[in-house]
């Protein structure tokens, strides 16, 4: 069967083969044809412990077990170059899962660990913000994927070169890079230092934790090497250290046994503006030498570290959650929830909220908020091409805002989950969002939005629920608040109709310009022959005068 001849088959037929070859009917008509042609492509067969992929077509019947050589040899250009392409990616996918799990013991920069605005290096030691040109305030923080929870252990880090030598005028950019290292606890915030449970060695002089900061040692800048070194005791308490170019700076915290609660630590940074670069080779010496006793994390045996939770390397293992809800209706609170019980999906949340977070000096002003938007835009678009768990926290009321964003994660698994709550409920919960982030929604901004709640399609999303009120309560209450706004809200005012145009005469000239027709006069008119007569001497030439007749002129044409 050609790759013509299955794209021709209606959805229904693609969905009835792939059940009977016992493969995923979930998705659009493009991934279901993709997904066929790949089981008659790859050729399952039975004797590698695999299953036959048998389909039925509409005259004859096609059992993939073994291409035969002939069949190989009649194909069509364009058959072999396709078939040649997917077996290139395929192969290109399978060496990249052998990679990973031949990586899993090494020690490098955690891309699923880290913000989506974090860009890894190649060499999985040095990383940089990804959007640090367009938005120089936001910072994005990254963790290793291996972390400690016994021993004397440390690592070094150093910040390469700032990334924004010039301050925009156009931006509010207080202050133009920063760095905080340290370490933290896997679960908690990637911005180092705003989390209790999360400890860092800011680039300013001071110790950052729980967002607190004191003054602690001295500023760091471009080029200098930071030490961070973790002492575990035998009943698990930890003692926390810097060292800046090799030196002492100081013990930063103490944390008891109760706090970590035997926890691994993770190394963490957090960034804006500047790239850093890790020493993890195990096999390099350190830039500066270690304290006594103490061992980089790199040169640890694998049996004394610990790995961080790994997230599907697959599009088809990985979820997304669309968040649908009118503003103020708390879908940010039921995300933030979801992720905390599911800690082991490793959910990226992205909104402007979070986004906003992410710009820690400054507040929330007008240009704040028109790059987190902006920068969201490219975000989702990316997490569509990044495989990984996600959960887009926007209000997504429009449907061909859902339907777009939907369609970006085909492959996903895609679950749009409805936050609506009761009348009063709302309110509530509008008028305690607005005291406590000092935004005031406008009342007329709340009146005019025109949302339309989702319902089950089979073609966009695998799962839909209303997680407060049921679909029948929350579809009457969006129609009363529709009702409500078209009462309270002053009538369109209709445009205006365009008057027709006038145009003006054109000015008249004193003298009439001459016309080339001839006017009657009511006077014989006579026409000018003239006439030839011939005498002895020599032809004469002579003028007569003929009345005339315009009722029997010829016609001209």
């Amino acid at each position: 069967m050609k790759l013509t001849d299955i794209k021709k088959l209606k959805v229904a037929e693609l969905r009835l083969r792939l059940k009977e070859a016992g493969l995923d009917t979930r998705g659009l008509k493009a991934e279901l044809v993709d997904r066929l042609w790949s089981a008659l492509e790859t050729g399952q067969r039975g004797k590698d412990g695999e299953v036959e992929v048998e389909v039925n077509l509409q005259k004859d019947s096609l059992t993939i077990a073994s291409a035969p050589t002939e069949t190989a040899e009649v194909r069509s250009v364009s058959y072999v170059s396709l078939s040649s392409t997917r077996a290139k990616s395929l192969q290109l996918s399978l060496d990249r899962e052998e990679a990973e799990e031949e990586d899993e013991d090494k020690v490098r920069l955690d891309p699923y660990g880290s913000h989506l605005h974090f860009e890894v290096g190649p060499d999985g030691a040095c990383g940089h913000p990804r959007f640090w040109a367009r938005f120089p305030s936001l910072w994005s923080g990254c963790r290793l994927t291996h972390g400690v929870l016994q021993g004397r252990v440390g690592f070094e880090v150093r910040l390469e070169r700032k990334l924004l030598t010039t301050q925009l005028e156009d931006q509010e950019v207080m202050e133009p890079y920063g760095l905080r290292v340290g370490w933290s606890l896997a679960g908690t915030s990637l911005l180092l230092g705003e989390d209790d449970l999360s400890f860092a060695y800011d680039w300013s002089g001071k110790k950052v934790s729980g967002g607190k900061e004191d003054e602690f040692g001295e500023p760091f800048s471009e080029g200098d090497i930071i030490g961070c070194y973790t002492s575990f005791s035998t009943d698990g308490a930890a003692q926390l250290s810097f060292h800046k170019n090799g030196r002492f700076i100081g013990v930063a915290f103490s944390l008891g046994a109760s706090v970590l609660e035997n926890r691994p630590l993770f190394p963490h940074i957090l960034c804006k503006s500047c790239s850093v670069r890790f020493l993890l080779d195990p096999t390099a010496p350190p830039w500066y030498p270690c304290p006594p006793g103490f061992t980089p994390l790199a040169a640890l045996p694998v049996g004394q570290r610990v790995r961080a939770t790994q997230t599907p390397f697959c599009r088809a293992q990985c979820e997304v959650l669309l968040m649908v809800g009118l503003p103020g209706s708390g879908k940010s609170h039921w995300a933030r929830t979801h992720m905390k019980q599911h800690p082991d999906k490793q959910y990226r949340l992205l909104g402007t909220e979070e986004l906003l977070a992410c710009m820690i000096s400054g507040g929330q002003s007008d240009s704040r908020l028109q790059q987190a938007c902006q920068c969201l835009t490219d975000l989702i678009k990316m997490a569509a091409q990044t495989p990984g768990n996600y959960i887009l926290d926007q209000c997504n009321i429009l449907f061909s805002a859902r339907r777009y964003k939907l369609q970006l994660f085909a492959g996903f698994r895609r679950q749009v989950v409805v936050v609506f709550p009761s009348a009063d409920e709302w309110r509530r919960r509008l008028s305690q969002h607005q005291l406590n982030d000092w935004v005031r929604i406008p009342e007329t901004a709340l009146l005019k939005l025109q949302g339309i709640l989702p319902e089950q399609q089979s073609d966009l999303l695998e799962d839909l629920q209303y997680v407060e009120l049921s679909q029948e309560q929350a579809q009457e209450l969006l129609q009363e608040y529709k009702d409500e706004a078209r009462r309270l809200l002053p009538p369109i005012p209709k445009p205006e109709k365009r008057k027709p145009r006038l145009y003006k005469k054109r000015p008249c000239h004193e003298v009439p310009p001459p016309s080339h027709r001839t006017q009657w006069t009511g006077q014989e008119k006579y026409w000018i022959v003239l006439h030839q007569v011939s005498f002895q001497n020599g032809p004469v030439f002579g003028s007569i005068h003929l009345p005339i007749n315009f009722n029997h002129l010829p016609c001209p044409c």
